[in-house]
């Protein structure tokens, strides 16, 4: 059974940098278009990067991009962010997503078929 582990979440000042880990303790998922999301409390979750099966092709929503870099290493059912510039508006619970088919930078949670547990970011000012 495929199941999504994340870890790499904590608490970091404004300006900081975290690095976000996803494992995928079941089979592979080297077909697998993977991402992040992320939730802050009283929030919907919104789309953070996604990255295609190959690795070939990464995604960003505006808010991150130039701060955060996705990555993966399918020999190592790994996929990590790099978090940079950490701002406390980055603050919430970040989940690793995965997906077979479809369009591979697509922002919409509702076609992420598997959810990590998610791990929890917070910035302070």
């Amino acid at each position: 059974q495929v199941q999504l582990a994340e870890s790499g979440g904590g608490l970091v000042q404004a300006g900081g940098s975290l690095r976000l880990s996803c494992v995928d303790s079941g089979r592979t998922l080297g077909y697998a278009d993977m991402g992040w999301f992320r939730q802050a409390p009283g929030k919907e979750r919104e789309f953070v990067a996604t990255i295609n099966w190959s690795g070939s092709k990464t995604y960003y929503a505006d808010s991150v991009k130039g701060r955060f870099t996705i990555s993966r290493d399918n020999a190592k059912n790994t996929m990590s962010l790099q978090m940079n510039s950490l701002k406390p508006e980055d603050t919430a619970v970040y989940y690793c997503v995965a997906k077979w088919g479809g369009y591979s930078g697509s922002q919409s949670p509702d076609e992420y078929q598997l959810w990590g547990q998610g791990t929890q970011v917070s910035v302070s000012s």
